[in-house]
């Protein structure tokens, strides 16, 4: 009864939010000017326009998205409300997210390696997992400091830090807006696909950024404010390495802060590998044909995807919960344990006889005996094949946010 007068509310919001909407942007993105190219000497660097200013916004498609957009995100955050321990699945987002990101970078880890302990990894492996560990901790501590700090390049060179704490990239100032010029593509700034403004102008642009975030004059609806910081920081590129997982947090980070989504559970990366080609494509269109319209389209596009993609990937969960609770009640004497294992596993879904044991404060017997029976149930997958050194995975849990 609860969720269906929420829903009525919900809706009721969206029909006064559309006429608001649309009485407040009649202005869009034409006669946009990207920036400049700068003579450098032996090559040309691209100088960005800067963002915090007034905008012309006035597209009924752009206006459409936006709307669409809009109720995707807000039935996902409303849906958070009501899915018990939501900081649990919150937590698996964050590791699918910093897969995603990491791999639009070159990083190849999976959800089941994320999750694995680094000494269960080969070597070769272990590199890979550190990236995606920092793209963890990066997320959460910066959402904490959030209730302390605004978001501003203070922050943002935290996040980097952490980022590129022991991994690679590791002496490329981490921490640090870059001190020299750097590119994209190509050997050298003169054969580049792409070269960013001077370091010298780093400072201005991201105090621009900074003021653009904050000033109430600029009042474009925030989802396209995150689109534009999230192009402009990417045209900026401000850090030697490690900018475009620094960009990508920045959109989720800029919609907390706003308050778009009250929890951290709305991520792009996964559109954006999936559509890896387009997305270099609109980022390029901007600047070469001053598109900018064209990728705020595509950026709501992806708003739109993964929030549906979000929430029907935690009603599945919620679903499977529900499912794994009713099972573990069958279990007579083992029903408590049974429960408690299962609450850690929502977050650590691997474990070994010894960690359960440690978990539940029982005997190895005891602790090896509820994990057959949950094995026997379907809750649990052993994955090692060994009579001794078991492991076990919440196989179905993984895969509901896999797929």
């Amino acid at each position: 009864m609860l969720l269906k007068y929420a829903r009525t509310f919900f809706n009721n919001a969206m029909v006064y939010f559309n006429f608001a909407a649309k009485s407040l942007i009649s202005k869009v993105m034409k006669n946009y000017i990207s920036g400049t190219y700068l003579n450098q000497g032996y090559y040309v660097s691209f100088q960005p326009t800067l963002i915090n200013k007034v905008w012309d916004v006035s597209d009924l498609s752009l206006l459409s998205l936006l709307s669409k957009a809009d109720r995707t995100i807000g039935r996902l955050d409303m849906f958070s409300d009501y899915v018990p321990n939501v900081d649990l699945f919150i937590s698996m987002h964050i590791v699918k997210e910093a897969i995603k990101s990491s791999s639009i970078e070159g990083t190849q880890t999976n959800i089941e390696e994320a999750l694995m302990d680094k000494e269960d990894l080969s070597k070769e492996k272990r590199d890979d997992w550190t990236e995606v560990q920092n793209y963890i901790q990066a997320m959460n501590t910066a959402i904490k400091s959030l209730q302390k700090i605004p978001l501003s390049s203070r922050l943002l060179r935290e996040v980097h830090k952490t980022l590129m704490s022991g991994v690679r990239g590791l002496h490329k100032q981490p921490g640090e807006f870059r001190r020299s010029q750097n590119w994209i593509g190509g050997t050298r700034p003169d054969n580049a696909v792409y070269v960013p403004p001077a370091h010298t102008e780093i400072p201005s642009l991201i105090n621009d950024m900074e003021q653009f975030i904050h000033n109430p004059a600029c009042d474009l609806p925030d989802l396209i404010k995150a689109a534009l910081l999230h192009y402009q920081f990417e045209a900026i590129h401000p850090f030697n390495d490690g900018n475009g997982r620094t960009g990508r947090l920045l959109i989720t980070l800029y919609l907390v802060s706003k308050g778009v989504i009250s929890r951290p559970i709305l991520y792009l990366s996964d559109f954006f590998e999936k559509h890896r080609s387009l997305y270099y494509e609109k980022i390029r269109s901007v600047q070469q044909l001053n598109d900018m319209t064209g990728w705020v389209k595509f950026f709501l596009e992806g708003v739109i995807e993964t929030a549906n993609n979000g929430t029907e990937t935690l009603n599945k969960v919620l679903t499977l919960k529900q499912s794994y609770g009713e099972i573990v009640k069958t279990m007579g004497s083992k029903s408590a344990n049974g429960l408690k294992l299962l609450d850690y596993l929502y977050q650590h879904p691997f474990v070994d006889t010894k960690q359960v044991a440690s978990i539940l404060s029982v005997s190895f017997p005891s602790a090896s005996t509820l994990l057959k029976e949950m094995q026997g149930k379907g809750m649990l997958s052993e994955i090692t094949g060994a009579q001794r050194g078991k492991k076990y995975v919440l196989k179905q849990y993984l895969q509901a946010y896999i797929s």
